[in-house]
């Protein structure tokens, strides 16, 4: 199975990421990459992001912004 980031601005508009992501075979993984990078995307211009695994299934969309900042 792989699984894959969707990277959108606030709007829900899909982005292109500042750091460009891998092909990840688990969501343990995905996760674990979106843990690293995260202030890079943010930074660069991503407010959200969506998991999906290769059945287009979206798991969930996770904010950058700490809640505070929001």
């Amino acid at each position: 199975m792989a699984w894959t980031w969707r990277f959108e601005d606030a709007a829900g508009a899909e982005v292109a990421p500042s750091v460009v992501p891998e092909e990840f075979t688990t969501q343990g993984d995905a996760e674990s990459w979106i843990g690293e990078v995260w202030k890079d995307l943010l930074e660069g211009g991503v407010e959200q992001v969506k998991l999906s695994d290769d059945n287009n299934t979206e798991l969930y969309t996770m904010p950058l912004k700490p809640a505070l900042e929001a």
